[in-house]
């Protein structure tokens, strides 16, 4: 069945050099308030949010880490610790998988041409639930959302595995478990009766007179100006480059931006000014983890695009993802399976050879004896790696060792300078709540 769809293949043409994208500028972001962005900043420390109250949005998207967590798989709820410190609780309530996906950096999610996030695209700005927005809430989304980044604020407080917990131990999750909006009003309810809190959100936002008006919506809007402010970043030396700078880039990262944008075709889906199409497609990474897959779908995989899309075309397709400032947010890929540049980089240029060398000791899993026995169990599943063998969105380039060094100098180049060592806001050093702050 699956061999009747023609596979996309997007770099089988000739290489043919791509113009170079026009400079990011303020312009190109959305303009969030600060006042926002400031009360944003201690929910986004603030472990309030979460179902048992021990863990924050922060702990799985920490400024130390590149605004992830630096495991390839990580474990939110039912962990203690951070980065790869981060171990599983061993508890009744102990946690029954790992999140199934690498957690992402959140750099440049404030800009005006973004329009779908998470690794299937399950959020998107669409008007098919006429709410503005195509996602898991689908009708049941709260009304007052702003931005495709406040939207994605609200579903992380929500996951089971997350920041909710699991049905039995806390009210969040138990209202979740009845459906996905019956929680949010539990959470702004958590939030706005603290007193700083009450009157930051009185001051921050012109409609809000009173604490008791505060919803889910002034939450999640407040933590997307935070998140879209503080990790704004378009001043690396590539940046510059293109404002005018012939001198920003240093002789091999000068080699890797004519390979980038010409032989190895990067910009074939790395495009665009936030470089990413925002598209999806299939690279063959190697597989492990639970995965995520269609509603009622029993198997142990991750079917990427179709999961949300429930087309088959779709099958174990992801999201291009932006590359400012890609050297901090290793592992690499949707899943963390590889934990260096050159790795993702020469498995774009070689998938099923890299694919078939691959060691599973490359993934960086917090250890968690009872989860071991389904952390590779695919790869014994020959029917499936057969199916996924049969999606492929790449063909292989061949370059010179010398060639993937300047790929991987190019990349360095997309670090930002100022943004990154002295960002607006920076860590707290407390939080309204009184919760512990997550640091390294």
């Amino acid at each position: 069945m699956l061999r009747s769809f023609p596979l996309v293949v997007l770099l089988s043409a000739p290489a043919i050099s791509a113009e170079l994208p026009a400079p990011l500028g303020a312009g190109d972001f959305i303009a969030f308030d600060r006042k926002q962005a400031a009360l944003g900043q201690l929910l986004f420390y603030d472990k309030i949010l979460s179902g048992n109250r021990n863990i924050a949005c922060a702990t799985c998207h920490h400024p130390t880490l590149g605004t992830g967590d630096g495991l390839s798989l990580g474990i939110g709820e039912g962990g203690k610790g951070l980065g790869r410190n981060r171990t599983a609780l061993v508890t009744e309530n102990r946690i029954k998988k790992r999140i199934p996906r690498n957690a992402p950096g959140l750099w440049n999610l404030g800009a005006k041409e973004l329009h779908t996030l998470f690794h299937d695209g399950r959020l998107s700005i669409s008007d098919d639930y006429e709410n503005g927005f195509n996602s898991p809430a689908e009708e049941w989304l709260p009304e007052g959302l702003e931005t495709l980044l406040g939207a994605q604020a609200i579903f992380p407080l929500v996951a089971q595995f997350e920041m909710a917990g699991n049905p039995k131990e806390n009210e969040i999750a138990g209202a979740v478990h009845d459906r996905i909006d019956a929680s949010w009003p539990i959470l702004a309810k958590r939030v706005r009766v603290i007193p700083e809190y009450g009157k930051m959100f009185v001051e921050a936002f012109d409609h809000i007179e009173e604490p008791e008006q505060v919803t889910i919506a002034e939450v999640a809007n407040a933590l997307a100006a935070f998140q879209a402010i503080e990790w704004t970043s378009f001043d690396s030396p590539f940046d510059q480059y293109l404002a005018g700078d012939d001198t920003a880039l240093a002789a091999d990262q000068k080699r890797g931006l004519d390979l980038f944008y010409g032989k190895a075709n990067c910009a074939s889906c790395h495009s665009g000014q936030l470089l990413s199409d925002q598209e999806f497609h299939a690279l063959g990474l190697p597989p492990f983890g639970p995965g995520r897959t269609r509603r009622f779908d029993p198997m142990v995989r991750d079917v990427g695009r179709m999961g949300e899309s429930d087309r088959l075309e779709d099958a174990y397709r992801f999201r291009t993802p932006m590359l400012r400032n890609v050297e901090l947010t290793a592992p690499y890929g949707h899943n963390g399976a590889y934990p260096t540049l050159e790795g993702i980089v020469r498995h774009h240029l070689d998938p099923d050879g890299m694919l078939a060398s691959w060691q599973p000791e490359k993934a960086a899993l917090p250890v968690a004896p009872w989860l071991e026995a389904i952390d590779f169990v695919v790869w014994n599943d020959k029917r499936e790696m057969a199916r996924q063998a049969l999606f492929r969105d790449v063909e292989p380039i061949a370059l010179t060792g010398r060639e993937v060094s300047d790929l991987v100098a190019f990349l360095k180049a997309l670090t930002g300078t100022s943004s990154v060592s002295n960002p607006p806001f920076g860590i707290p050093d407390s939080v309204p709540s009184g919760l512990p702050v997550d640091r390294p």
